[in-house]
Protein backbone atom coordinates (compact mmCIF):
# COMPACT_ATOMS: atom_id res chain seq x y z
CA UNK A 1 0.00 0.00 0.00
CA UNK A 2 3.04 2.62 0.54
CA UNK A 3 3.12 5.89 -1.84
CA UNK A 4 6.04 5.26 -2.39
CA UNK A 5 6.03 4.96 -6.44
CA UNK A 6 7.96 1.65 -7.89
CA UNK A 7 8.86 0.59 -4.19
CA UNK A 8 7.16 -2.84 -4.45
CA UNK A 9 9.99 -4.59 -2.04
CA UNK A 10 9.99 -4.75 1.94
CA UNK A 11 13.05 -4.48 3.92
CA UNK A 12 14.00 -5.93 7.97
CA UNK A 13 15.21 -2.70 9.89
CA UNK A 14 17.18 -3.66 12.36
CA UNK A 15 17.74 -0.68 15.47
CA UNK A 16 19.88 0.03 17.61
CA UNK A 17 20.66 -3.31 19.06
CA UNK A 18 23.58 -2.35 20.65
CA UNK A 19 25.80 -3.48 23.77
CA UNK A 20 25.04 -0.36 26.29
CA UNK A 21 21.53 -0.01 24.78
CA UNK A 22 19.75 -3.26 25.19
CA UNK A 23 22.48 -4.03 28.76
CA UNK A 24 19.26 -3.85 31.04
CA UNK A 25 16.46 -4.20 28.48
CA UNK A 26 13.22 -6.36 28.96
CA UNK A 27 13.62 -9.75 28.03
CA UNK A 28 16.99 -8.91 26.33
CA UNK A 29 17.82 -12.61 25.10
CA UNK A 30 14.52 -13.82 24.03
CA UNK A 31 14.25 -10.51 21.74
CA UNK A 32 17.68 -10.45 20.34
CA UNK A 33 16.36 -14.42 19.73
CA UNK A 34 13.39 -13.21 17.49
CA UNK A 35 15.84 -10.93 16.15
CA UNK A 36 18.03 -13.20 14.72
CA UNK A 37 14.99 -15.64 13.67
CA UNK A 38 13.58 -12.98 11.46
CA UNK A 39 17.35 -12.08 9.70
CA UNK A 40 17.56 -15.83 9.49
CA UNK A 41 14.27 -15.95 7.55
CA UNK A 42 14.86 -12.16 5.96
CA UNK A 43 18.34 -13.50 4.18
CA UNK A 44 16.71 -16.90 3.00
CA UNK A 45 14.08 -15.10 0.94
CA UNK A 46 16.41 -12.49 -0.32
CA UNK A 47 15.43 -9.69 1.71
CA UNK A 48 17.42 -6.67 2.57
CA UNK A 49 18.53 -6.68 6.09
CA UNK A 50 19.49 -3.10 7.22
CA UNK A 51 21.42 -1.90 10.05
CA UNK A 52 20.77 0.91 12.21
CA UNK A 53 23.45 1.93 14.91
CA UNK A 54 22.59 4.84 17.19
CA UNK A 55 25.51 7.26 18.43
CA UNK A 56 25.77 10.37 20.95
CA UNK A 57 27.22 12.08 23.78
CA UNK A 58 26.48 8.94 26.06
CA UNK A 59 27.17 6.44 23.53
CA UNK A 60 30.19 7.13 21.77
CA UNK A 61 31.03 6.11 18.20
CA UNK A 62 33.43 3.24 18.16
CA UNK A 63 33.22 2.00 22.17
CA UNK A 64 32.52 -1.26 22.94
CA UNK A 65 28.81 -0.06 24.27
CA UNK A 66 27.78 1.16 21.19
CA UNK A 67 28.80 -1.91 19.07
CA UNK A 68 26.03 -4.04 17.86
CA UNK A 69 25.65 -7.13 20.70
CA UNK A 70 27.89 -9.89 19.92
CA UNK A 71 25.02 -12.57 19.04
CA UNK A 72 24.05 -10.35 16.29
CA UNK A 73 26.40 -10.42 13.29
CA UNK A 74 25.81 -8.31 10.45
CA UNK A 75 26.72 -9.53 6.90
CA UNK A 76 29.23 -7.81 4.85
CA UNK A 77 26.47 -6.82 2.30
CA UNK A 78 24.11 -5.52 4.87
CA UNK A 79 23.69 -2.23 4.70
CA UNK A 80 24.40 -0.13 8.65
CA UNK A 81 22.79 3.63 8.66
CA UNK A 82 24.63 5.55 11.80
CA UNK A 83 22.21 8.01 13.55
CA UNK A 84 22.40 10.49 15.93
CA UNK A 85 18.38 10.99 16.30
CA UNK A 86 15.65 8.76 17.51
CA UNK A 87 14.10 8.74 14.21
CA UNK A 88 16.29 6.73 12.06
CA UNK A 89 15.73 8.58 8.43
CA UNK A 90 16.67 12.34 10.46
CA UNK A 91 20.08 13.07 8.64
CA UNK A 92 20.71 9.96 8.17
CA UNK A 93 21.00 7.71 4.46
CA UNK A 94 18.49 5.74 5.16
CA UNK A 95 16.23 6.95 2.62
CA UNK A 96 18.51 6.70 0.06
CA UNK A 97 19.70 2.95 0.71
CA UNK A 98 15.85 2.15 1.05
CA UNK A 99 15.39 3.31 -2.44
CA UNK A 100 18.09 1.46 -3.61
CA UNK A 101 16.68 -1.62 -2.86
CA UNK A 102 13.18 -0.54 -3.84
CA UNK A 103 11.52 -0.52 -0.84
CA UNK A 104 8.60 0.81 0.42
CA UNK A 105 7.43 -1.85 3.18
CA UNK A 106 9.48 -1.94 6.93
CA UNK A 107 9.58 -4.78 8.99
CA UNK A 108 10.82 -3.10 11.80
CA UNK A 109 12.99 -5.02 15.17
CA UNK A 110 15.27 -3.56 18.03
CA UNK A 111 15.63 -0.53 20.86
CA UNK A 112 13.91 1.45 22.73
CA UNK A 113 10.53 0.83 21.98
CA UNK A 114 9.45 4.10 23.44
CA UNK A 115 11.90 6.24 21.41
CA UNK A 116 14.04 4.76 18.45
CA UNK A 117 11.15 2.31 17.36
CA UNK A 118 8.64 4.27 17.71
CA UNK A 119 10.67 7.79 15.87
CA UNK A 120 11.18 5.56 13.48
CA UNK A 121 7.81 3.75 12.99
CA UNK A 122 6.06 7.35 12.68
CA UNK A 123 8.83 8.48 10.29
CA UNK A 124 8.57 5.57 7.94
CA UNK A 125 4.64 6.42 7.50
CA UNK A 126 4.77 9.82 7.54
CA UNK A 127 7.50 9.44 4.68
CA UNK A 128 5.35 7.10 2.90
CA UNK A 129 6.64 3.72 3.76
CA UNK A 130 4.24 0.99 5.20
CA UNK A 131 5.99 0.14 8.98
CA UNK A 132 4.73 -3.61 9.98
CA UNK A 133 6.55 -3.69 13.72
CA UNK A 134 7.55 -7.31 14.96
CA UNK A 135 5.75 -7.35 18.54
CA UNK A 136 7.62 -10.19 19.87
CA UNK A 137 11.21 -8.57 18.92
CA UNK A 138 11.42 -5.33 20.14
CA UNK A 139 12.33 -4.24 23.96
CA UNK A 140 13.33 -1.31 25.98
CA UNK A 141 14.70 -0.46 29.83
CA UNK A 142 12.95 0.01 32.78
CA UNK A 143 12.24 3.67 33.10
CA UNK A 144 10.03 3.74 36.27
CA UNK A 145 12.21 5.86 37.87
CA UNK A 146 11.33 8.93 35.52
CA UNK A 147 7.61 8.36 35.73
CA UNK A 148 7.34 5.91 32.43
CA UNK A 149 4.91 2.79 33.05
CA UNK A 150 7.17 -0.84 33.34
CA UNK A 151 8.24 -2.15 30.35
CA UNK A 152 6.00 -4.49 29.83
CA UNK A 153 3.12 -1.92 29.80
CA UNK A 154 5.45 0.45 27.08
CA UNK A 155 5.79 -2.68 25.21
CA UNK A 156 2.08 -3.56 25.18
CA UNK A 157 1.01 -0.60 24.69
CA UNK A 158 3.31 0.13 21.32
CA UNK A 159 1.76 -3.28 19.96
CA UNK A 160 -1.54 -2.03 20.79
CA UNK A 161 -1.95 1.20 19.00
CA UNK A 162 0.89 0.92 16.29
CA UNK A 163 -1.34 -2.68 15.06
CA UNK A 164 -4.26 -0.69 13.86
CA UNK A 165 -1.84 2.19 12.44
CA UNK A 166 -2.87 3.75 9.02
CA UNK A 167 -2.68 6.81 7.20
CA UNK A 168 -3.99 7.93 3.72
CA UNK A 169 -2.13 4.49 1.55
CA UNK A 170 -0.19 3.64 4.42
CA UNK A 171 -0.62 0.80 7.05
CA UNK A 172 1.24 0.15 10.55
CA UNK A 173 0.49 -2.77 12.23
CA UNK A 174 2.39 -6.05 14.23
CA UNK A 175 2.95 -9.13 13.72
CA UNK A 176 5.26 -11.85 15.80
CA UNK A 177 7.99 -13.23 14.62
CA UNK A 178 6.65 -16.14 13.70
CA UNK A 179 4.12 -14.80 11.68
CA UNK A 180 6.36 -12.49 9.69
CA UNK A 181 6.04 -13.52 5.66
CA UNK A 182 8.14 -11.97 3.05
Amino acid sequence: MTTLNDRPNTAVLVIDVQNDVVAGAHRRDDVIANINSLIGRARAADVPVIWVQHSDDELKKGSDSWQYVPELVREADEPLVHKSYPDSFEETELESVLARHRVGGLVVAGAQTDACIRSTLHGAIVRGYDATLVADAHTTENRTAYGAPTPEQVIAHTNLYWKWHAAPGRRGGTVNTEEVTF
